[in-house]
């Protein structure tokens, strides 16, 4: 694991001592100063942003996104405390806020709920099924502001407990007058040893003496991506199917060798990525009278990608091994880390994917005040996600009987020696040919209308009520049979072609040659079937009203402002899915179910002295169960030897919790703050996954799903039936817990010191977080206490700035500790997880004129890894290890 780690804190407390210091000792008091310079501009506005708000806010502005270094809107979010990203092909794709994953987090775009999904690999979750937002659909350039609400009130519409992420795009009332800005950038990756070229515009207008106003955006990139590295799909202690031999003499399932822990598949892994992202906006405004505007604002974005998964593996998988003869071995803890065979099985694989996400969004929104003192907003919009995976095509081949080595001893830099049998093409046979297209489609239509009343200088009272239509479907097909399919790979000489990784000892792999093979036998031509157990669609039909009171008054001389409220919903939802949908006697079904409830809200900011606030807050949320969590359905499948049962619930409820946030915010100069806050959450239950081993006999499920499942994977009906043992996977409403942390934020402009070093600035952030749950086994009893999935208990950001009229420069850090992913092993393993991560970028550029800008980005300057594990933190055996190499990316601006 890297220790490369910068504490941001120390930091800020270094720097920040000696400036007010200095204004103490000389009795001075710090005056407004002028800020010059885009970037300290828009750190600014975001401060305001963040003072003038009731409850605890952090806001990115749009000079301030445009100037960082990010390939989407995630690694822009990084950057505000208490916020962690998780990557897929080398950039963001979703976040975690203090603490809470993805599913936790509401995204507004425009002030409307909705989701956008994207497609990753298998390590990284794959198709998105899920209510988390995969940010890495948009460019950062296509947004004016992204605000985080970390608490919530009544006027927020419920859904979120980790945090409700506003992502604004720019409108034509955002400018005074006639505004042009475009820009070019040739980017450069120093693994794939690509360029990828990126251009963006944004054009602005308005008319008729401000009464009407239209703004169009465009932008475009590309990127190719090259992600390699190592994984061991898991690893297992499946003891009574073992190795065969240690050095030609039999041994049985009691030998050490056979009761350690040993990786499923070993292998190398070569991905190719190539994504394209258009996007644009279109933004209509008219004010026919001071007392009303009306905005009609559309936004699209098209994400493209295409993938390579190219392997070369050892195959360990239980009951493939019977026959084959250890020559040396080492044994660490209870992990077979090391191990020489020979009659071993060989895996080369090959797989593409072509995919796509379409997002689309209109809203219609109106101002109105009727009065001084009474005003309407209301809002009514419809959204799309598309997300289509026409191609998942995958070609395998095996040889048997071959000579292999693996050595895990060095974790970072693990070892595969394959025999020569595996570059020699006569070793090989066809043994799998799949093709499973897919798609996700997220809808949702709303609509809502809020009222305001002065009732008097120091008391608003609002009210409200919102509509909420939300459907998802998705599906996936397959072949019957995912075996040989006919294929004969000796038949022709160019179905066998050479692979120049790089990786292990530099020879070229052979590996089967998909496109060829597919022309040749004309399988994209072969009937597909449904995959019934992915086939599903949920239904959400929500209503729900609030009335919230605004106040601001003094209490003696100290300012006191806030707003007290409560929020009621109602969701009907309604989930259909396969019941045995992998068998002639399989059923559609569909659940009907009903949950609601009522949310207190009270936010409240004290100024007790100039310029420091004092803020608590309390409030009460939920956040609904994850979508393939609610389907009535049940999947029994086979990959590999990997026989799996997931089974669904259509009647959980959401996670439910109690919020308290208590903080302390001093503003001691212009763009400066020092903010400290401590937060707790008291999670009433939360929706835990229960997984075990059972005798597929035992469950109730018809045997004929079984041999189906076993059959379309190619595995023996000796090893493959309903009376083995499966494993078995469903959720529930676990018991809760609580979550506790603090944060730390500090930004300054160094305008204190002198001369140059006038032009320096800092902005920092420390989050911690510690949350124990209890995990439930599949009798109810508490199996283990351990925190919440996707939890980092540190997360950190820093930015040291420099910025002049000409020139500017910065360098970011984001890092986020270590985390499960799985409170409860598979396989026999205690838990799984990811390591921690630090990112490192840096931004440079100058202004040649008052028109032109020129830029230097570099991402990932340390060449981070995504690094997953299965064990134990005390014993953690290598699942994934991949890097993609550094980002360099030359641009220019124009602004008019």
């Amino acid at each position: 694991m890297r220790q490369f780690k910068i504490n941001p804190l120390v930091l800020a407390m270094a720097v920040v001592l000696p400036a007010t210091g200095y204004a103490q000792n000389n009795n001075e008091t710090i005056e407004e100063v002028v800020v010059t310079g885009s970037f300290r501009d828009s750190l600014s506005n975001a401060l305001n942003i963040k003072r003038n708000q009731a409850g605890f806010v952090d806001a990115i502005v749009a000079s301030d996104i445009a100037e960082f270094p990010d390939n989407n809107l995630a690694e822009s979010l990084q950057r505000i405390p208490g916020v962690a990203i998780s990557r897929s092909g080398g950039e963001g794709r979703n976040i975690t806020v203090r603490g809470l994953g993805p599913t936790f987090t509401t995204v507004r775009l425009n002030g409307m709920e909705t989701i956008s999904t994207t497609g990753g690999t298998d390590a990284v979750g794959g198709n998105n099924r899920g209510r988390g937002f995969d940010f890495n659909t948009f460019s950062s350039d296509l947004f004016s502001s992204l605000t985080v609400h970390k608490t919530n009130s009544a006027e927020i519409q419920e859904g979120s407990l980790g945090a409700t992420v506003d992502l604004k795009a720019a409108q034509p009332f955002d400018y005074d007058d006639f505004v042009f800005t475009a820009s070019g950038q040739l980017g450069y990756n120093d693994l794939s040893e690509k360029t990828d070229p990126a251009a963006s515009f944004l054009v602005s207008n308005v008319f008729a003496d401000g009464k009407f106003g239209a703004l169009f955006s465009f932008s475009y990139s590309e990127r190719n991506v090259k992600d390699e590295g190592s994984s061991t799909v898991r690893w297992s202690n499946n003891t009574a199917q073992g190795f065969g031999q240690y050095q030609g003499n039999a041994i049985d399932a009691s030998h050490p060798i056979n009761n350690a822990f040993r990786p499923r598949i070993p292998r190398y892994d070569s991905y190719e990525h190539e994504m394209e992202r258009i996007g644009s906006s279109l933004s209509l405004q008219f004010r026919p009278t001071d007392s009303t505007e009306i905005s009609l604002d559309g936004l699209w974005a098209k994400f493209d990608a295409n993938r390579q998964e190219v392997f070369l593996q050892g195959s360990l998988n239980p009951g493939t091994n019977s026959t084959t003869n250890v020559l040396d071995y080492a044994i660490q803890g209870d992990t077979l880390i090391y191990a020489d065979l020979e009659g071993s099985r060989l895996l080369s694989e090959n797989r593409y994917d072509e995919m796509s996400t379409d997002f689309s969004q209109v809203t219609l929104s109106l101002k109105q005040d009727f009065t001084d003192t009474f005003r309407m907003n209301a809002m009514i919009g419809t959204t799309k996600s598309d997300y289509d995976n026409p191609i998942q095509n995958t070609l395998l081949m095996q040889a048997s009987d071959q000579d292999f080595t693996y050595d895990y001893r060095n974790y970072s830099n693990p070892s595969l020696i394959f025999g020569e049998g595996a570059y020699d093409k006569s070793s090989w046979v066809a043994t799998g040919v799949r093709q499973r297209p897919q798609s996700t489609v997220n809808e949702n239509d709303a609509a809502q209308v809020s009222f305001e009343y002065d009732i008097n200088e120091n008391l608003t009272f609002k009210i409200g009520t919102d509509y909420k239509d939300f459907n998802f479907s998705t599906d996936q097909y397959r072949y019957a049979s995912e075996g040989a399919n006919g294929v004969n790979i000796q038949s022709n000489d160019n179905f066998i072609i050479e692979y120049n990784s790089g990786l292990g000892d530099g020879q070229p792999w052979l590996i089967p040659n998909r496109s060829l093979i597919m022309d040749s036998y004309n399988l994209f031509d072969v009937a597909l079937e449904p995959n019934y157990g992915s086939n599903y669609e949920v239904g959400e039909e929500t209503v729900g009203v609030y009335a919230q009171v605004d106040f601001n008054f003094d209490i003696g001389s100290v300012p006191v402002r806030g707003n007290l409220g409560v929020r009621r919903f109602e969701t009907d939802q309604t989930s259909s899915g396969w019941l045995n949908g992998n068998t002639a006697n399989r059923e559609y079904i569909t659940v009907e179910h009903s949950y609601s409830d009522t949310l207190p809200s009270l936010n409240v900011t004290v100024e007790p002295v100039e310029d420091v606030l004092l803020r608590a807050s309390y409030s009460e949320g939920i956040s609904r169960a994850g979508l393939a969590q609610i389907v009535p359905a049940v999947n029994v499948s086979v990959a590999g030897t990997n026989m799996t049962i997931i089974g669904a619930n259509p009647t959980l409820e959401p996670t439910k919790a109690k919020s308290y946030d208590l903080g302390a915010e001093w503003y001691f100069g212009d763009g400066a703050l020092v903010a400290v806050t401590v937060f707790k959450k008291e999670i009433e239950s939360h929706i835990q996954t229960l997984r075990s081993t059972v005798n597929y006999a035992s469950t109730g499920l018809p045997a004929a799903a079984a041999d189906a499942a076993c059959e379309a994977a190619a595995q023996p009906a000796t090893t493959c039936n309903a009376n083995t043992i499966w494993n078995f996977q469903s959720p529930t409403n676990g018991p809760g817990g609580d979550l506790d942390g603090y944060e730390i934020s500090y930004q300054q402009p160094f305008t204190f010191l002198p001369g140059a070093f006038s032009n320096f600035g800092f902005i920092g952030s420390y989050t911690h977080v510690e949350s124990d749950l209890d995990y439930l086994d599949v009798d109810g009893n508490v199996e283990t206490t351990k925190p919440l999935t996707n939890l980092s208990d540190e997360t950190t950001s820093a930015t040291l700035y420099y910025e002049t009229d000409k020139f500017s420069g910065r360098v970011s850090v984001a890092s986020r500790s270590g985390y499960l992913t799985n409170a409860v092993g598979r396989d026999g393993n205690d838990e799984e997880g990811t390591n921690s991560t630090t990112n490192v970028d840096a931004s440079f550029s100058y202004q040649l004129n008052d028109n032109i800008k020129f830029t230097f980005e570099a991402l990932n300057l340390t060449d981070e890894v995504d690094d997953q594990w299965v064990g134990s933190e005390d014993e953690q055996r290598l699942s994934y290890y991949h890097s993609t190499g550094i980002q360099y990316n030359l641009g220019v601006q124009y602004k008019f």
